[in-house]
């Protein structure tokens, strides 16, 4: 890295993390969520981007370069439909094979019938979320892997090869990629790791929408017990993906946990309850989450305030920029609010008015950072991306600058998993697991040597296979 890259990164890194601190960078960052307009801008395809991850690596890298960004995520096109294959999942719909080579993937929703876990088979998951996983839900999502009890098949025993194989060589290729947008652009990768809410789980991938709505109101308390199951799981993942600086958020996708898909009432009986605990222990931890609320999700706008201050960075996206700055601005840093709409329909003047008045109004104290309400996809215009990034330039500088206003937490001292509050080692199979070794051992001679040795690269493979069935039902 040149000198000026170096320190470019330094200042761009400032600006977005004294930003998110809720404090008063030099000037307000900009950070885009771009997805496929990446393609757009560097002259792939849509299926280009989603089948091959160098493309869309390289897409990423060429936007950097050009396009002056403070922070990106190194890629937001994210899905893989290269090993979503391998793996054979149900669920996409793969561009350039199920639809056309220039529109994004999709995601086919279950009917009620189809949903991949049945309404009987709460008792499976929260007894043993990790064997529902790869026992009963991974069969019905995947068109490769055979059902308990049949037998495996040559396409079986492929899919875990090719699948395990492609996972862990897709996530290995993040961390260059990050350095590359280091060293050669001097951009910040935006994000760090992974969190979904517990409810949102059951809704995208288990119980599909319509099914968990009559769940919801028939029976509530076995949705609640799921979700309390998945707590433990969804904060030790998220642990596991954190940036180790505390630097750069945690992001969380939330998805029907706003109206109108549940109730108030549903939200706080279920939704809040688990999912705050795990907020608040990633943040006595010293990591921000970034609230990606897709949606409106006024009505939870006093919930949200329940969390410490700082402890969220919170991004706009249907909802009034102005009722979240008086609700949450003060509190939390904001980021988003310009609406896609604008980027793809409107002129760049339009497109610069409305980020000057983003920046002029919620962004006037510090505390905000440039972006888009939702994901930038292909429908974006990339003189509207120029133009935004122009806009953010001339209208966003401070005169005085301040420090950051929320402090990290004190770091407190661990015992067993590092970073993980008792609620998480409490199943009866703690997170990280998914064999234990003590059932291993009932099966092995009398071990003669290090036993320490034994189970410690016992538990390190484990691991291996717990991440992938997790990051199949969260990631893909």
């Amino acid at each position: 890295m040149s000198v000026a890259t170096d320190q470019l990164y330094a200042e761009r890194l400032n600006r977005y993390v004294t930003a998110m601190r809720n404090g008063m960078p030099d000037r307000v960052p900009l950070r885009l969520f771009a997805a496929e307009i990446t393609a757009r801008y560097a002259g792939y395809t849509c299926q280009e981007v989603t089948h091959d991850y160098r493309k869309a690596f390289e897409a990423v890298i060429r936007c950097c370069k050009d396009l002056d960004w403070d922070a990106a995520v190194p890629n937001m096109v994210y899905v893989w439909t290269g090993l979503t294959q391998a793996i054979g999942l149900r669920y996409y719909g793969v561009p350039g094979i199920d639809v056309g080579p220039d529109v994004g993937f999709q995601y086919r929703e279950p009917s009620e019938d189809d949903a991949f876990m049945k309404r009987e088979e709460y008792d499976e998951l929260i007894e043993d979320p990790v064997r529902f996983l790869y026992q009963t839900w991974l069969p019905r999502v995947s068109t490769e892997v055979s059902p308990a009890g049949c037998p495996a098949t040559y396409r079986n025993n492929l899919s875990f090869v090719k699948g395990g194989m492609a996972m862990l060589s897709y996530f290995n290729a993040f961390g260059p990629q990050v350095e590359r947008m280091k060293n050669e652009c001097g951009t910040v990768s935006a994000i760090c790791g992974m969190l979904k809410a517990p409810l949102d789980i059951i809704a995208d991938k288990l119980r599909g929408y319509i099914g968990l709505a009559f769940d919801l109101k028939e029976i509530p308390e076995k949705v609640l017990q799921a979700c309390q199951a998945l707590m433990p799981h969804l904060g030790y993942l998220a642990l596991t993906g954190a940036d180790p600086q505390k630097q750069v958020p945690i992001p969380i996708w939330m998805h029907r946990g706003c109206t109108p898909f549940i109730s108030r009432d549903d939200f706080d009986r279920i939704y809040w309850p688990t999912l705050k605990p795990i907020v608040e222990a990633l943040w006595a931890q010293g990591n921000q989450v970034l609230f990606y609320a897709e949606g409106k999700w006024d009505a939870h706008f006093d919930r949200f305030a329940e969390l410490p201050a700082g402890s969220i960075i919170y991004h706009i996206d249907r909802s009034d920029p102005q009722e979240a700055y008086r609700a949450l601005g003060k509190k939390f840093c904001l980021s988003g609010g310009l609406s896609n709409t604008l980027l793809a329909f409107a002129g760049p003047e339009e497109v610069k008015a409305e980020c000057r008045k983003l920046i002029e109004t919620i962004g006037a104290e510090g505390g905000y950072i440039m972006d888009a309400s939702a994901i930038i996809q292909s429908d974006a215009k990339v003189e509207n991306i120029i133009a935004m990034t122009e806009a953010t330039r001339e209208y966003g500088v401070y005169r005085s600058p301040s420090s950051p206003s929320a402090k990290l937490p004190p770091q407190p001292a661990t015992n067993g998993t590092p970073g993980l509050p008792a609620w998480v080692t409490a199943p009866k199979i703690p997170p990280g697991v998914c064999l234990p070794f003590d059932e291993k051992l009932k099966e092995l001679p009398p071990i003669c040597g290090d036993a320490g040795l034994v189970r410690r690269i016992w538990d390190e493979n484990e691991a291996l296979a717990y991440l992938y069935i997790w990051h199949v039902l969260l990631s893909f």
